[in-house]
């Protein structure tokens, strides 16, 4: 089964998706693939939380800031994979350097490619997304070029995913498929 979370920062995505997969997986293999590479207190905190949070759980975490599709390197494609999150990741593969002053224009096709690898491969994967395009406001260049590739990554994993679910307000919306 595939499954795409997506919805407001701190909303609880996370949450469902390690209970998700945990079910999904039914004992076998379970796979934390995490994304951020953190740059600064606030990140580091949100990292240790994350940790905490999935303590006996049972998951092996794979560290995949970029090149996503390489999780297969390390992990039995038959497992469960938690990839959290599609938002981190993209960031990554925008601004590897870190600087934010150039954006990679390949960087969010990278991510559709390896992110549809691992939806086509797995046993079961579930994709965290932040919900962040949807509000009417104009940014500058840097944020709209962002959120507009974020909705690109968003709309191909919909497209592929069996279930697709938004978390609002800690509410689950199943907007195609069945909850696992």
């Amino acid at each position: 089964m595939t499954i795409l979370l997506s919805g407001g920062n701190k909303n609880g995505k996370s949450g469902y998706g390690q209970d998700f997969a945990v079910k999904l997986a039914a004992g076998g293999k379970l796979y934390y693939v995490a994304t951020m590479i953190p740059y600064d207190d606030e990140d580091r905190a949100r990292v240790a939380r994350h940790i905490e949070n999935r303590a006996g759980m049972g998951f092996e975490t794979i560290e995949a800031g970029r090149n996503i599709q390489n999780v297969f390197e390390t992990a039995d494609e038959n497992g469960t994979f938690l990839i959290d999150s599609t938002t981190a990741l993209l960031l990554n593969e925008m601004y590897p350097d870190s600087h934010f002053e150039e954006a990679d224009s390949e960087a969010a096709a990278r991510c559709i490619s390896g992110l549809l690898e691992i939806a086509r491969r797995a046993g079961n994967a579930i994709f965290v997304s932040d919900y962040i395009y949807s509000d009417a406001a104009r940014y500058d260049e840097f944020t709209e070029t962002y959120r507009s590739s974020l909705a690109s990554i968003d709309r191909a994993l919909a497209q592929e995913c069996d279930t697709v679910i938004e978390v609002c307000a800690g509410n689950l919306i199943v907007h195609k498929g069945r909850l696992p």
